[in-house]
């Protein structure tokens, strides 16, 4: 397959392509920098379009639509096409099988953000699997091999790229182990990233699921966080050329005491406060398992806050910006595209509000 290489035009961040890195040079730091705090611009965030084929398969067929690589493209494409969505998204991540492919008028997908001044994006891990020896603990896989995809990919298009590291909490877990190996991946992921021109999101997540308190989400959040930004010292990344994805800190959906939104809202703002350093840019937070409307209050909460810390906090959903316009898709007529779009348009609107603290409730109707 041969390899387009495109760039914006612009003075955005993006690289030009005579300054592509070549394998095992060094990154230029002024250059994450810039993309990074792109990334993070006020009243933007950026959309998770980067599910598996097998999942996002799942979610068409939820829908009643026949899962097929041009169905999955047709979705992705009519989404991407919504108009003025770029005053409320700075960058859209992508999976391998979507970066290769096109919008309806032949555009390749990267070419066609850069040309809305959205910066295209990546997921580089190939998936959690079984830690060896720990019964239902993950670690994340994907370091063999990518630095040469980090090098096609930022050929193709990509600016920046993701990482998702998977942390359940139960009896006895997290472990030693889980923490120190998906910390060290982690590390060693943003590191190789950077040194191909790639801004890295660092994500750790603490799951959800289980019956957990708020209180044990904050320590296994805490501890994880700070397990990554040491081995990110360790591994010599340029922390104000990256950015952070975590989690809100909940209590597990079967805990029987449940916090409320200003609870997630102070809780999580105080955990990041403690363990995360000052030059990262920006914080851009999953959605999780919440709904559409919680992950754009508790945003907003955290932007209203009279807390002081040195990053933005902005966004990186999927679901919570996708859920609505996949099921008016789903009809597949010229109006059902329509109205997918004006979905799709909403939540962004919604969030990017959400970014200074200017969302309300009554937009929503």
């Amino acid at each position: 397959m041969k390899i387009r290489r495109i760039f914006h035009s612009n003075d955005d961040g993006f690289f030009p392509e005579s300054s592509s890195p070549e394998l095992g040079t060094n990154m230029d730091k002024e250059l994450l920098e810039k993309n990074a705090n792109e990334l993070v611009s006020p009243g933007r965030g950026i959309l998770a379009a980067d599910e598996s084929n097998g999942t996002m398969s799942n979610r068409l067929e939820s829908v009643g639509v026949e899962a097929s690589s041009e169905t999955r493209r047709a979705y992705r494409a009519n989404l991407l096409s919504t108009e003025g969505y770029e005053s409320s998204i700075s960058g859209v991540i992508l999976f391998d099988e979507t970066i290769r492919q096109s919008m309806d008028n032949g555009t390749p997908i990267p070419e066609f953000l850069a040309s809305r001044g959205v910066i295209p994006g990546i997921k580089v891990d190939t998936g959690a699997k079984d830690l060896a020896g720990r019964n239902g603990e993950k670690i994340t896989e994907g370091l063999d091999g990518l630095r040469e995809r980090c090098s096609e990919y930022f050929a193709m298009g990509a600016r920046f790229a993701k990482w998702r590291a998977v942390i359940k909490i139960g009896d006895d877990i997290p472990s030693e182990a889980c923490f120190s190996t998906n910390a060290h991946a982690l590390a060693r992921y943003s590191a190789i990233c950077q040194e191909q021109g790639l801004v890295p999101i660092i994500e750790p997540e603490v799951l959800m699921a289980g019956d957990h308190t708020a209180e044990r989400c904050y320590q296994v959040t805490a501890e994880i966080l700070s397990r990554t930004f040491s081995e990110c010292e360790i591994q010599g990344v340029h922390i104000p050329g990256a950015l952070l994805k975590p989690n809100m800190i909940f209590a597990g959906v079967d805990c029987e005491n449940q916090i409320s939104r200003e609870e997630v809202a102070r809780m999580t703002v105080k955990c990041l406060n403690e363990n995360v350093p000052s030059d990262l840019p920006g914080i851009v937070f999953l959605s999780g398992g919440q709904s559409d409307e919680d992950a754009t209050a508790h945003l907003n909460l955290m932007n209203k806050m009279n807390v002081d810390h040195p990053w933005q906090l902005s966004y990186s959903y999927g679901r919570a910006l996708q859920a609505n316009a996949l099921s008016e898709w789903a009809l597949r007529n010229e109006q059902s595209d329509s109205s997918s779009r004006d979905a799709f348009s909403h939540r962004a609107k919604m969030n990017g509000l959400a970014r200074s603290g200017d969302w309300d409730l009554s937009l929503e109707s």
